[in-house]
Order: C-alpha cells, then sequence, then structure tokens
C-alpha cells in the first residue's frame, strides 16, 4: 500500500452526492490530513439543495465553514478560488498530493478528458494526470452515455481510478448515512488512509 498521503486535495463538482464530499472532508481532518478544497459554482447549488450545510460565498468564508463542519485544526482546510492559478494544485511544482474529484459531474469528466483547463478544478485534474499523481473521480450519473463510458475508459488508460458513487449494501446499511459511508471507506482506501467506517472484505 502506498504511503497515506498528508495532504488531500478535494474538488467538489456539481454531480448530485454532495453528502459524501461533505462526509469525506470530516475523514480526511480526522486522519490528520491537510484538505485543500476546491468547490464548483454548481457545487454550492447541489449542496445547498441536497444538504442542511450553508456555505458561504468566499473561498475564507468557505475554509471556516468546512472548518467547523469537520472539527478541523486552524488551517487544516484551505480553500480556493475558481481562478486561483497560484494555488498549489494548479502547477506540477506546488506540493504532491493525490486529487478526489467527489462527486464529479460527467462535465468535468469531459473537460479531463480533453485537456480543458478552463478553472482550477479542471487545472488541478491535468496537473494530477500529467505528473501521475493519484486521481479518483466520484462519478454520479445514471445511465451513462456512450461519450461518458469513452471518456471514463480514456481516464482510466491515463491512470485515473473512476468510482462511480454505486455503494454496495452486503453491509446491510440501515441508513443513508451508512451508504455515504460505504463510498467514503472505499475512497479512503484508495488514499491509503485507515478506516472504520465499514470492514473490509473477509473481516
Amino acid at each position: 500500500m502506498a504511503e497515506a498521503p498528508q495532504v488531500v486535495n478535494l474538488a467538489i463538482t456539481g454531480a448530485s452526492g454532495a453528502q459524501y464530499a461533505l462526509r469525506l472532508i470530516q475523514c480526511l481532518v480526522a486522519n490528520g490530513c491537510r484538505v485543500n478544497v476546491m468547490v464548483s459554482r454548481a457545487a454550492q447549488v447541489v449542496i445547498a439543495t441536497e444538504t442542511d450545510f450553508r456555505l458561504p460565498g468566499s473561498p475564507p468564508a468557505m475554509a471556516d465553514a468546512f472548518t467547523a463542519y469537520a472539527g478541523a485544526d486552524e488551517g487544516q482546510i484551505q480553500v480556493f478560488g475558481r481562478e486561483d492559478w497560484f494555488s498549489a494544485p494548479a502547477s506540477g511544482s506546488g506540493e504532491k498530493a493525490p486529487l478526489v474529484i467527489c462527486p464529479c459531474s460527467t462535465g468535468t469528466l469531459s473537460a479531463l478528458a480533453t485537456g480543458a483547463s478552463n478553472n482550477l478544478i479542471e487545472r488541478a485534474g491535468d496537473v494530477a494526470l500529467k505528473e501521475r499523481r493519484p486521481l479518483i473521480l466520484v462519478l454520479r450519473e445514471s445511465p451513462y452515455s456512450e461519450v461518458h463510458l469513452e471518456n471514463m475508459l480514456k481516464l482510466t488508460r491515463m491512470g485515473a481510478v473512476i468510482m462511480p458513487a454505486s455503494p454496495g449494501f452486503y453491509h446491510k446499511p440501515q441508513s443513508i448515512e451508512d451508504l455515504v459511508d460505504f463510498m467514503v471507506a472505499r475512497i479512503l482506501d484508495h488514499l491509503g488512509l485507515p478506516q472504520t467506517l465499514v470492514p473490509r472484505w473477509g473481516e
């Protein structure tokens, strides 16, 4: 297993499934990771629609809100604006960190597959691919079109991990939170971080 990361880049885009991102932030903070967060405009709408979490508009205020929500230490969570080209995730010369896009919209999927870098999230994905850093894409769409499937295959061949938000049921979930935890546990496993959310198969 790869060494557990000290820093994780997390991008939240406009697909359904904001609950996955919020729970992941809590778990990354609990593991002592510093978390660099990027939030798309569509994600702000989805978070407001799907959850009771109220996210302010400016990056510093977002960082404060995420810090309070996750019980993080001061400075443990940093939020970057959509065109913050001087942030660490924007350059291969920045600190080496995996990138998780959770949830990942099919629009973001397309942008990454074609090398677009029109905003910081797309640029961060481009950097992860070119630098051969871990890139986990938590897709949430159904059904998938041929375009979606072709983009997933293309990115898989580039080294990305495509992880659709398709929770299992063999752990006998009793709540929506249990289903969310299933997916977050899989993400943590791929990051090499310890988790007690869901027993591993065979345990």
